[in-house]
């Protein structure tokens, strides 16, 4: 075995100079070219999203095509390819078929096919197959190669699936690397598993089980090792148990000890277990030398028609090392930090500044051996040549964690970072990669680190043309990878930084991409070097709708309030804020002028004026507005001379207002224009902010402004989309309410924010008033005296005033005299009314605003956590029992048979319930006062001491239930739900929102969390986390499953009743972004529960799999479901419409079921 001590030969880095100077020479001009480009933009269709009008395409990107002959284009209207969905580079352009000169003295053939996620082993395998087949009949052992490769995603098409089934069948050798997508999974096994006896040798690296069960290799194959229990079986089996790419790890962990695991194995099956993992070393080393004895390893082991190989000598693997740091420039990887800097620091061709900002940037190894870097070298060189230091490291395996930990803290300081900031150049999880993520250990590593995460993203399912004109931009399955995972991990800023060719598979930098990441970078890493007093922050706050005096507004905050606790904040810290106001309103004023200002009005505080010839040469893009708006300086936002930015400057600090969208006033032109766009002042603001300002981080205030909706591509912009014009190199943080993380998704990828969520005030109950509220009275009345003589007039009265309420339409009121019903039907006359008086009085409304680092009042915090107790929460360990069933129990009755009498207008048991309620709510109340500070709010320290104290003294929900029923309720059980609520109250009272936006400002890591509903899911507190959605793949849960299940038997039981016995055949149902995000696809599992199919976990956790439910387990016909899908659920769940998509054709093909059981197959 040879080891080239970490060092890459001179042929190498002769080619990464060669790359590095194309690279430099590209960037020649690029602002000239930018200039040019202003008025060439392409817009193409645009979309709509929940609320607000949504991105066109602005689609325009750098490289030319590749003038590929064989190119097929299927992007037609009505394609699978339109649109960009899915890729259409044909897998031709990866057949190698030896030539009839090549096989002169040669007598065999062997046909050798691969799939492969990504496309960077298509030019080192080519270059490999063409040099065995170049070498003469002797050298060859008369053997000449057929190879022949399909990217994974290209399996998708109906037509390459064919011929690589083709392909497969008179192939003699199959490989397989990283197949990770469960369809597509599935597909190959299909295609493989029927071949695998008759093929020669099948090689299968690390991808998901089931495929890796294909390995053969003689008498080894993964399927023998699941089931053995020799010394490799324990340790490879412990390893796929851990996940989060601990499987790769294992094996690579294998490879090095291999001698001594060896001996431990059988003689006979010692040299084919040798044989794989000797291939698993030729693959990783990934040069077109390591592939070619690879290739002839195989064939002489395991071809028999390959027999004249015996007599010829194949090299040992050349090995690279399995994590370190590289550089284009370098003599060699290094795999140690200050051996780097040793070379580093002594570079002659580059001189850096004392302070220079050190940028961090994590590579995939496969690129860099397979000789496909030039988009690695042309990152490294923008960096450079913007004045930054560099430190690219690279792992071999698919956990970066460990590398991370090794390369990017201080050598002499081993607990500070050395780096100031990060990049991921992989597009994947920091941990996991495309496999089985491990958010927790990422987050750790990051947090120890605590420096800005940027993850950037090469085109791996799209070529470069495809992505270009594609309007949805980046390909569903790759946001689903290298968008939505990363940002689990605390990711920002998915910018695509390099293309792919359609003809050789290989990388190229995409300029004027890689000049925004690198920029962008500089500017979170000199967060870090600025001295705090020189730091220029912009906070923005929005006008929507721009005509109602709504300046200032944002969903459930008071803007001025918090920013006036911001204001606050900085100047604590440091921050030059000028002289402040005295009060929030003295803010808002002199801001304003008028606390009902309307935008673009004489109210507004006019902060610049910003002349036609400054706005035309500070913004490069101005000559694209004027197919909309004419020649600057339009109508909005001027004076007619002059483009006008309103707000105000405190200090370094400015207070600005956010120009509107321009199309309120006539919405349908944006949504019909194929050229939308920005008007001048819109641009002009943002100028001036990056330009004349010069913010070094700029604060969206609230939820939520117009920036994120501007045209463009959905995700993976190009310089051509607005939203990526608009926001330049500025840092952007964004508040953003923790309950809305489908649109706080939206300013995530497209406005490149760091979204930090925000406390959203708690429901409380709207109440009664006038009529409801005499009505409530003379139910009370009833009750008390039913059973007098006046308990009949007292009902005529409740009849009468609730026909007055016009409840007449959702409660069955008796036509009749009260005498003339029975007592029992009185009663349910009286129940069903008091039933919906309960249904009104309980509905929640919003409590007031939140003001951003504020705690809550007592009120609030009862509210919340009165909610937070009504939930049963068997999810978690140990499982908790909601107060409703608890108190509910504590009288010997089950929650759900009251819950369904009270439903049914049972007067007993709507009673009982609204004495649960009450019962809960004064527990909670009890709870809450302990912690209650002298100005009425909740005090963090009281709420750690009364934890503390738990036990020590009577509790609170004791001294609150000994008067009533409930009195007996389960002890233990209390305890344990209130421990639960005071360990909430702590996550609601921590101040992490001003927290977190002083830690971004200090180019710190801010820890991600999930959005949604923090009463389902308490996870979202503490609020000020880096807002994120969820993993895409991974919904609807189990969990979900099973409440949707309850809800679909309820809703079409209910729907039986009002349709005279007879099931509906078909329900209309909306799917909502938010609503699926906060409970983890519930509306999603009920559409598929309504037709008959269950939803189901692939072996990584990823749910694309179904299940018919039989009829006879159904117990009911299939329910038709006509379902519409809000413009948000459409854009972030693409691999879930497919699903559903999948779901319905599954239940309208069972064509043995008889029509009046499938109603999807009847209609």
């Amino acid at each position: 075995m040879v080891r080239v001590s970490s060092r890459m030969t001179s042929a190498r880095a002769a080619s990464s100079q060669k790359a590095v100077a194309a690279a430099s020479q590209k960037r020649v001009g690029r602002t000239l070219q930018r200039e040019q480009r202003g008025a060439s933009r392409r817009q193409l269709q645009d979309s709509t999203h929940s609320g607000m009008l949504a991105p066109l395409c602005a689609a325009l990107t750098e490289p030319p095509r590749s003038p590929s002959p064989s190119r097929v284009d299927l992007r037609e209207d009505g394609s699978p390819t339109a649109n960009g969905l899915f890729t259409n580079t044909n897998p031709e352009v990866r057949r190698v078929t030896p030539t009839a000169e090549q096989m002169k003295g040669k007598t065999t053939t062997v046909k050798v096919v691969y799939v492969v996620l990504e496309a960077q082993y298509q030019a080192s395998l080519s270059e490999a197959v063409q040099k065995l087949n170049n070498r003469d009949a002797v050298t060859s052992g008369g053997v000449g190669i057929e190879i022949v490769g399909y990217l994974l995603e290209e399996l998708r098409d109906a037509k390459n699936y064919e011929e690589f089934k083709k392909d497969v069948e008179t192939a003699n050798v199959f490989i397989g690397s990283l197949i990770f997508i469960e369809e597509l999974a599935d597909k190959v096994i299909d295609a493989v598993q029927p071949q695998r006896e008759r093929l020669d040798a099948c090689l299968v690296f690390p991808s998901m089980p089931a495929v890796m069960r294909l390995n053969k290799l003689g008498s080894f194959s993964m399927a023998q090792l699941g089931q053995s229990k020799s010394v490799i079986s324990s340790f490879m089996k412990k390893k796929k148990q851990q996940g989060s790419g601990g499987f790769e790890e294992a094996m690579l962990k294998l490879v090095r000890t291999l001698p001594s695991v060896l001996k431990y194995l059988p003689s006979d099956k010692a040299q084919d277990a040798r044989n794989f993992m000797l291939s698993l070393q030729y693959w990783l080393g990934g040069s077109a030398d390591n592939l070619e004895n690879f290739l002839l390893t195989i064939a002489k082991a395991y071809v028999p028609e390959a027999s004249k190989l015996a007599s010829v000598q194949i090299a040992e693997p050349v090995v690279f090392p399995d994590a370190g740091i590289w550089h284009p420039l370098a003599p060699a990887m290094y795999e140690d930090l200050k051996e780097y800097l040793n070379w580093y620091d002594t570079r002659k061709d580059m001189t850096f500044e004392k302070d220079a900002p050190v940028v961090g940037l994590v590579l995939q190894r496969t690129h860099l051996v397979t000789g496909d870097e030039a988009h690695y070298a042309a990152t490294v060189m923008d960096l450079e040549a913007r004045g930054a230091k560099v430190v690219p490291i690279f792992a071999g395996g698919l956990d970066f964690s460990g590398p991370v930990k090794k390369f990017y803290f201080d050598p002499l300081n081993k607990d500070k970072s050395y780096v100031d900031c990060v990049v991921s150049l992989t597009g994947f999880a920091l941990v996991g990669g495309p496999a089985r993520q491990d958010h927790p250990k990422a987050i750790e590593t990051l947090k120890t680190l605590n420096v800005p995460y940027m993850v950037s993203l090469p085109l791996v399912f799209q070529t470069t043309e495809e992505w270009s004109d594609s309007s949805l931009g980046l390909h569903p399955v790759q946001v689903a990878l290298q968008v939505a995972l990363p940002e689990l991990d605390g990711g920002l800023e998915p910018i695509i930084f390099s293309g792919r060719d359609s003809r050789t598979g290989k990388s190229h930098a995409l300029h004027d991409r890689i000049e925004s990441v690198c920029s962008r970078a500089i500017k979170w890493a000199d967060l870090r070097k600025k001295q705090v007093k020189d730091k220029k922050v912009c906070i923005t706050v929005f006008s929507f709708p721009p005509d109602k005096g709504n300046v200032g507004t944002a969903a459930y905050l008071n803007v001025f309030g918090s920013i006036y606790k911001v204001l606050k904040g900085l100047q604590d810290d440091g921050y030059d804020v000028g002289q402040l106001p005295e009060t929030d309103k003295e803010l808002m004023e002199s801001v304003l002028n008028d606390t009902e200002a309307r935008y673009n009005s004489e109210d507004l505080n006019v902060a610049y004026k910003m002349s036609v010839p400054e706005y035309k040469k500070l913004c490069l893009y101005q000559e694209a507005l004027e197919e909309n708006w004419g020649p600057a300086p339009g109508t909005l936002n001027t004076n007619g001379e002059d483009l006008l930015v309103f707000g105000k400057e405190f200090g370094n600090v400015f207070i600005g207002v956010q120009p509107t969208f321009g199309y309120e006033g006539d919405p349908m032109r944006l949504l019909f224009s194929k050229s939308a766009s920005p008007h001048h002042g819109f641009a002009a603001y943002y100028t001036f902010v990056e330009h004349v300002f010069k913010a070094d981080a700029v604060l969206h205030f609230g939820t939520h402004g117009s920036l994120e909706f501007m045209p463009g591509k959905q995700v993976g912009m190009s310089d051509g989309c607005y939203p990526d014009s608009l926001i330049g190199s500025i840092p952007n943080l964004y508040y953003y309410a923790a309950n809305n993380p489908s649109e706080a998704t939206i300013a995530k990828r497209r406005s490149y924010a760091n979204t930090m969520s925000y406390l959203t005030p708690p429901a409380e109950n709207a109440g009664l008033y006038k009529g409801l509220k005499e009505l409530s009275e003379l139910v009370g009345s009833y009750q008390g005296l039913k059973s007098s003589n006046r308990g009949i007039q007292i009902v005529n009265t409740i009849i009468d005033k609730a026909i007055q309420c016009n409840l007449d339409r959702d409660v069955n009121l008796p036509e009749v005299d009260a005498k003339d019903i029975t007592e029992e039907e009185r009663d349910t006359v009286v129940g069903s009314v008091y039933k919906k008086l309960i249904e009104i009085e309980s509905r929640l409304l919003p409590c007031g605003l939140h003001v951003i680092g504020c705690p809550p009042s007592a009120e609030e915090a009862v509210a919340t956590l009165v909610n937070i107790a009504s939930i049963d929460r068997p999810e978690l360990e140990p499982p908790l029992l909601g107060l409703p069933t608890l108190l509910a129990r504590a009288v010997g009755r089950d929650i759900e048979d009251v819950y369904r009498n009270s439903d049914n207008g049972v007067l007993d048991d709507v009673n009982l319930l609204q004495d649960i309620t009450m019962a809960s709510r004064e527990a909670v109340t009890e709870f809450v006062n302990e912690s209650v500070s002298k100005d009425g709010r909740i005090d963090a320290t009281f709420v750690d001491i009364i934890g503390k104290l738990s036990g020590a003294k009577e509790d609170p929900w004791v001294r609150a239930l000994k008067k009533t029923a409930f009195k007996n309720a389960n002890q233990q059980e209390m305890e344990k739900v209130f421990g639960y609520l005071n360990f909430c109250l702590q996550q609601v009272v921590k101040d992490a929102e001003l927290d977190s936006l002083m830690k971004a400002l200090r180019g710190e890591y801010v820890e991600p969390g999930p959005g949604g509903d923090p009463i389902r899911n308490p996870d979202v507190l503490p609020t000020g986390k880096n807002i994120h959605a969820l993993d895409p793949q991974a919904i609807p849960t189990s969990a979900a499953v099973q409440s949707a299940a309850v809800v679909v038997e309820r809703l079409i039981e209910r729907q039986k009743l009002d349709n005279g016995g007879a099931y509906p055949e078909t329900i209309a149902l909306v799917l909502w972004g938010t609503d699926n995000i906060k409970t983890y696809g519930e509306s999603l599992a009920q559409v598929m529960l309504m037709v008959g199919v269950r939803p189901k976990p692939d072996a990584l956790g990823r749910v694309n799999k179904l299940e018919l439910i039989p009829l006879e387990e159904l117990g009911r016909p299939r329910i038709d479901v006509v379902v519409n899908c809000s413009g948000v659920f459409r854009d972030l769940f693409v691999n879930q419409m497919n699903l559903l998509d999948r779901a319905i054709k599954l239940a309208a093909e069972q064509e043995d079921e008889p029509l009046e059981m499938n109603f999807v197959r009847k209609h």
